[in-house]
């Protein structure tokens, strides 16, 4: 099916004309596949489940999902071009205009200064979008706030406006709100008020491996080494007991990575994290076979690293940080 999408007009006819007779309840069970695909890490699989879908005359969610399956892969102009057609199709998804507002964000980050310019207004309208249409998103929400704290005033940031919504936050999520205020603070420079929040959002959160995971990268920047790895210790001990919380381990993980600490450590989060059952796109299957291969190969075993990134290849060809390892 992918290649049919390069085709002539009467190639592309027949794919459109494919997905228009194929049944509902088939297409809701392929979307419900590409999606189960999505969160095991599965790229490749996703993707050609999606190619029959994301099709003109096809739905929204399709090309919902293919967006955020490239966004998994970095394929930022990719995800954004998909995530718009979504929003095209189904202007009414707080979602839809979230996931658009964080490929332009993505994309944002790489642009020229006024290519950033431009950019950055689209990603707070969608954002802004996302919040009026579901006052109840928390991700959304969360992801305005951080926005506005980060963004300068020129395109419409502000801590002040950061402040309004972690207020809203309150009544929907409460360890959003203060690991959202916690972020205010360390922008403010003002890091007791900060290292209070995010001990607050520890206490009032449902699944607090996320929270100490939170608190250990905020100790990260701070370099208070000893107190991260208290953090990591408590993170990972929560994501243990809440076998939901799983992906709390990767983040764990790409702190021990990123800092060079106890590499030992970071292969055991991130093999636990792969074992379990609550694998989740916010924490690419693919990406954490790819920090294995780089922490094998750290460790001397390079037999063990061309094996992970062999397992990240055949989830994700395309991903191109899997392509650049040489071993």
């Amino acid at each position: 099916m992918r290649a049919l999408a390069g085709l002539i007009p009467v190639g592309l006819g027949l794919v459109v004309a494919m997905t228009l007779s194929m049944p509902a309840q088939s297409q809701g069970k392929q979307l419900a596949q590409a999606n189960a695909a999505l969160q095991a890490g599965e790229a490749d699989k996703a993707l050609t489940l999606l190619e029959p879908l994301a099709q003109p005359g096809g739905e929204a969610e399709a090309y919902n999902l293919r967006c955020r399956v490239e966004y998994t892969l970095e394929q930022w102009d990719r995800a954004t071009s998909d995530c718009e057609q979504a929003v095209k199709l189904d202007g009414q998804s707080s979602d839809d205009h979230m996931w658009l507002a964080r490929a332009l964000g993505e994309k944002a980050r790489r642009a020229s200064f006024l290519n950033a310019y431009s950019l950055a207004k689209r990603v707070r309208a969608e954002f802004e979008e996302a919040v009026r249409l579901n006052s109840r998103n928390a991700r959304a929400l969360a992801d305005l706030g951080e926005y506005y704290y980060s963004a300068p005033g020129v395109v419409g940031g502000g801590i002040n406006k950061s402040e309004t919504v972690a207020a809203e936050l309150d009544r929907i999520d409460p360890a959003r709100a203060d690991e959202l205020r916690g972020r205010i603070a360390e922008q403010r420079k003002d890091y007791g008020t900060a290292e209070r929040e995010y001990k607050q959002a520890i206490t009032a959160s449902a699944q607090p491996a996320f929270q100490w995971m939170a608190l250990a990268s905020f100790y990260r920047e701070r370099q208070r080494w000893t107190e991260m790895e208290s953090a990591l210790r408590s993170g990972e001990s929560a994501a243990q007991r809440d076998k939901q919380a799983g992906v709390a381990l990767y983040n764990g993980a790409s702190l021990l990575r990123d800092t060079g600490r106890d590499p030992a450590r970071a292969v055991r989060m991130l093999e636990e994290y792969l074992a379990g059952s609550a694998k989740t796109e916010e924490g690419p299957a693919f990406v954490a076979h790819v920090w294995l291969a780089q922490l094998k190969e750290s460790l001397g075993d390079a037999a063990a690293a061309s094996r992970e990134r062999a397992a990240a290849l055949a989830l994700a060809q395309e991903y191109m940080p899997a392509q650049d390892l040489k071993y």
